[in-house]
């Protein structure tokens, strides 16, 4: 396919997207439950379209089984959907540790061990305190669900600034849906804030990542075709 459709998957991704939220701004259940199954597929599509690594593509398709199944309330489904949502965890923790992957420069190393230790302290100090306010039955689950993602969010961090930021966007998404989960108190419209910082994420993943391994691609090409005129 070519460009063209890339793009028109792209706007449909973010036009299903807007819908939803304004959906979920008024308070209207029944388009959020139309709007929100559409939001991943057409991201996959394009990731698809635009030659995405097979690992990208299953973990947005991970993310909308998550998204389908977290539509219910019952707990069981709520206990599949994030471990769907886990395993998308993991399809970005193989592709940002692939042989092929960028390696980050000297320079950004420091300051990205730094990071690693924030994310861990969050990890951390988040757990601790929902842990006494979530069901019992969720606790390890929701503990171990966070050190996945924790883990995710930090090595997408290796693919750049725009990936690092949907990472970050992903574990502010789901402490949101945790704190629901224990009861804490809410922002107005929980879901709404839900929504957006999780298809932000999930689009700022796509973004990084193709655009670090394409920029990683060309760079290898010019390198070659240099060394081959080089006599």
């Amino acid at each position: 396919m070519s460009p063209r459709h890339a793009r028109v998957l792209l706007v449909s991704f973010g036009v299903a997207a807007a819908v939803d939220l304004v959906f979920l701004a008024v308070g209207f259940t029944p388009g959020h439950l139309v709007a929100k199954p559409l939001l991943m597929p057409l991201l996959a599509a394009h990731a698809v379209v635009r030659g995405g690594p097979r690992l990208l593509v299953a973990a947005l398709l991970c993310g909308w089984g998550g998204d389908v199944l977290l539509l219910s309330d019952a707990d069981p489904a709520f206990l599949v959907g994030m471990a769907s949502f886990a395993a998308g965890h993991v399809c970005y923790l193989l592709l940002f540790r692939r042989p092929d992957a960028p390696h980050r420069p000297p320079h950004v190393r420091g300051p990205s061990a730094w990071l690693g230790g924030a994310y861990v302290l969050a990890l951390v100090v988040t757990v601790t305190l929902l842990w006494p306010d979530l069901p019992a039955g969720l606790r390890v689950p929701v503990a171990g669900y966070s050190l996945l993602l924790t883990a995710m969010a930090a090595a997408s961090t290796r693919f750049g600034p725009v990936a690092g930021a949907g990472g970050a966007l992903f574990l502010l998404s789901d402490t949101l849906i945790a704190t629901g989960v224990a009861d804490w108190p809410q922002l107005p419209r929980p879901d709404f804030w839900i929504m957006l910082t999780y298809a932000a994420a999930q689009f700022l993943l796509v973004s990084g990542v193709q655009g670090t391994l394409g920029a990683h691609a060309a760079s290898r090409a010019a390198y070659g075709e240099m060394r081959s005129t080089t006599p």
